[in-house]
Parts: C-alpha cells; sequence; structure tokens
C-alpha cells in the first residue's frame, strides 16, 4: 500500500484519481452523493465518535463501523479518501471512525467536494459487499482514562481549542455540573487554525503556534470544533486526535481532576 498522507488537497487528487489502490468516499450521504459527486467517489456514511468514550461502548461501535466498511466494498487494503461539502465537519470525524474500525490507511480530502474544480458526476452508485476482516484500533478515540493516565506524559500535549473564557473556567455550557480545563491542557482557539471554513492555515503558521509536540488530543465541549482542529493539526504534519467526549464528558465524572484560571 502506497504511503497516504493524513490530510490531501485536490491537486493531489487529480494525481491519484483512477489508481487501482485509491477509493473515494463521499461522507455526505447518498442522496447528496447522487445529486453531485467527485467523480469515481462512492457514498459511504460512516458516523461520528460518541461523546461518551467507555470501552464497552467503543468496542462495539468499532465493529458496527467495520461492518459498514464491508457494506460499501471497503476492504482495508486501498487507500481510503473521505470528503464532505467542503467545511470538514464531516469528513474528519468520519476518518476517525475509519480508524477506530481499524482501516490503516485514511485521509481526509481538505476542502471536500467544493474545492473540486470540475464538473460533479450525477446519479447512485452500485455498491459491491466485500468479506474482510477488519482488527479494530480502539486507541483511534482517545479515552478520558488515557488523558487521566497519561496527565503527566511529556509526549501527549492535549490542547484545548475552545473560547478563552471556558478555558479559565469563567463560561461554559449550562448543561455540564463544572467548568474548567483538563489540568495541564494548552489553548488555542479553533479559528486561529483556520484561513476559512475547511481550509487550515498553512502548516508553518500553526507549527508557530503549536510547538513542538510529539502527540497531540484536542478537545473542546462536544468534539465539533476539536475535531476541526484536528484536521488543521494534521494538515500541519502532527500526530492528532480528537477527544470527542471533550468537557461535556469530562466535567460529569467528579473524579477527574480540574484547573481553572
Amino acid at each position: 500500500m502506497s504511503d497516504l498522507p493524513a490530510i490531501v488537497d485536490v491537486e493531489w487528487l487529480q494525481r491519484e484519481l483512477g489508481a487501482d489502490d485509491l477509493v473515494l468516499g463521499d461522507v455526505r450521504g447518498p442522496n447528496a452523493h447522487a445529486r453531485g459527486h467527485i467523480p469515481g467517489s462512492r457514498p459511504l456514511v460512516l458516523g461520528s465518535p460518541p461523546p461518551m468514550s467507555d470501552r464497552e461502548v467503543l468496542e462495539p461501535l468499532a465493529s458496527e463501523v467495520g461492518l459498514r466498511l464491508r457494506r460499501h466494498g471497503i476492504t482495508g487494503t486501498e487507500r481510503l479518501v473521505l470528503y464532505d461539502r467542503g467545511d470538514g465537519v464531516g469528513a474528519m470525524p468520519a476518518a476517525q471512525m475509519a480508524e477506530l474500525a481499524g482501516h490503516p490507511s485514511v485521509a481526509v480530502l481538505v476542502g471536500g467536494l467544493s474545492a473540486w474544480p470540475g464538473e460533479p458526476e450525477v446519479g447512485s452508485v452500485e455498491l459491491q459487499p466485500v468479506k474482510t476482516r477488519f482488527e479494530p484500533s480502539l486507541d483511534a478515540v482517545p479515552t478520558r482514562e488515557e488523558l487521566l493516565r497519561r496527565l503527566e506524559d511529556a509526549s501527549l500535549t492535549i490542547l484545548d481549542v475552545r473560547t478563552e473564557d471556558e478555558f479559565r473556567g469563567k463560561q461554559g455550557y449550562p448543561c455540564d455540573p463544572r467548568q474548567g480545563r483538563i489540568p495541564g491542557a494548552r489553548h488555542v482557539q479553533v479559528q486561529d487554525l483556520f484561513v476559512a471554513a475547511g481550509e487550515p492555515c498553512p502548516g508553518d503558521h500553526i507549527r508557530a503556534r503549536i510547538g513542538d509536540a510529539g502527540e497531540l488530543v484536542a478537545y473542546c465541549h462536544s468534539g465539533s470544533r476539536s475535531s476541526l482542529a484536528t484536521l488543521a493539526l494534521r494538515a500541519a504534519g502532527y500526530r492528532a486526535r480528537n477527544y470527542a467526549g471533550s468537557w461535556h464528558e469530562w466535567s460529569r465524572h467528579e473524579h477527574l481532576p480540574l484547573e481553572k484560571g
């Protein structure tokens, strides 16, 4: 299997489209796909990581996503590139789900369908289910237990991408029983990682803000902003994951420590 960057652009896709080992998945859903899609792509709805990171949730979910991949003809031997309408909101969570299921080579097309310069292809695509086996990779989705265990781990940088007031514990969502941040988390607001919707800042700009980091886990309130941050971080070359449970989950467990100020 050829090397696949975590984030690819349309120039890369135009060069590679048509390769025998490349599969292009449209995560917007079969109806949107039929109305217009990048030529050669297939609909591939994988969902998003769950708001709670219990292992008993992740294990059956990984198996279910593996089943969805097989139903859509995904074997695990291809380079799998996922795209959405262009904002990254659908493609990045779907990529994390494919990784959870155990697919070893997944990328996101930055800019999605809106970045495609040619005419979209119209019509439905007949899918051919396959028989294969995926070995789940539960580490693809950070859990609260992992973060708690690694709070003192210098190889892991936890990145809070919420607002300044949320980070300091001055303001938050009323559904959260506690306000604050995960101890030791660094802070950057998600909008500071993007030039425009779905368009990450240049890699050198992001690296100047984040600095050296061996491994990154981003979080926000409920995983949406941190999913976008993960897209930008991966585009800048970081090894990054999204903690989908985020503060919505962390705040509900009183034994989990927090910081304020």
